[in-house]
């Protein structure tokens, strides 16, 4: 089976004609093309993303099924919510949103993984999802611990689609906790599913699980034509995963 290769500029093919389970590289379905931001906004609102390594052209994918997370279903196991609960309640300790984006993806780029030698976010998506960043698309969440950036993550979003991409932390559990900051955050907003494009044991662990490509790309649909939040965090959104605080005034 021949893989579609672009030219910056050409259309992606439709996301359900990428390669299956009885072709070489299930979830591939294109190379080529480019990374500006028109190119990705045309990919990720119709249920498409780039991945490739050094070396490699661009690399577009659709896996079936789909790696997803709902934020209903996130999993906040007892360990993670003392964190949280802890994490709220001391002094110095914050979640910030786009506060340092390209600070935050290049930590990402540079994060060790399991069982990889390398890393998928070269120089050249650096430079593209920051573009995307200043566009208004692409967005970082922030652990922030006495003034330092301890972990976070970025991810894409098209009105209230929104693609996890990455996560780095310099402290322990602090990816952990920009994650449950922004399960808050989209649950708050009404924002029902967050992407994880690949299956991993740990987003397994935190709830995800795999969804038909088919539903997938219906969600996306409907999600990318609404109107997105105003991308900040709020203290309160702590509220939709831990008990309220409770106050008084005398």
């Amino acid at each position: 089976m021949q893989l579609p290769w672009l030219a910056p500029g050409d259309p992606l093919p439709d996301a359900d004609s990428a390669w299956g389970e009885s072709d070489p590289v299930p979830g591939l379905l294109a190379a080529g093309g480019g990374l500006d931001v028109a190119s990705l906004l045309h990919a990720y609102a119709n249920g498409i993303f780039p991945w490739f390594s050094e070396g490699q052209p661009i690399l577009w994918w659709s896996p079936d099924p789909r790696m997803v997370l709902e934020t209903a279903g996130f999993r906040l196991h007892r360990s993670l919510r003392k964190t949280l609960e802890r994490f709220r309640a001391t002094a110095g300790c914050e979640i910030r949103i786009d506060h340092r984006f390209e600070t935050v993806i290049d930590a990402c780029s540079q994060a060790p993984r399991v069982g990889q030698t390398g890393t998928w976010i070269l120089p050249e998506m650096v430079r593209a999802y920051t573009d995307l960043h200043r566009a208004g698309h692409a967005h970082s969440v922030e652990t922030w611990i006495d003034g330092e950036l301890a972990g976070g993550l970025y991810c894409v979003a098209i009105g209230r689609a929104v693609f996890g991409e990455s996560m780095f932390a310099r402290r322990p559990d602090a990816s952990k906790i920009a994650l449950a900051a922004l399960v808050s955050f989209c649950r708050r907003h009404g924002i029902a599913m967050i992407d994880c494009q690949q299956n991993t044991g740990h987003l397994a662990s935190l709830g995800a699980h795999e969804v038909p490509r088919e539903r997938f790309l219906s969600h996306v649909a409907d999600a990318r034509l609404q109107a997105g939040p105003a991308w900040r965090f709020e203290p309160v959104y702590w509220s939709e995963l831990l008990p309220a605080r409770l106050s008084f005034t005398t």
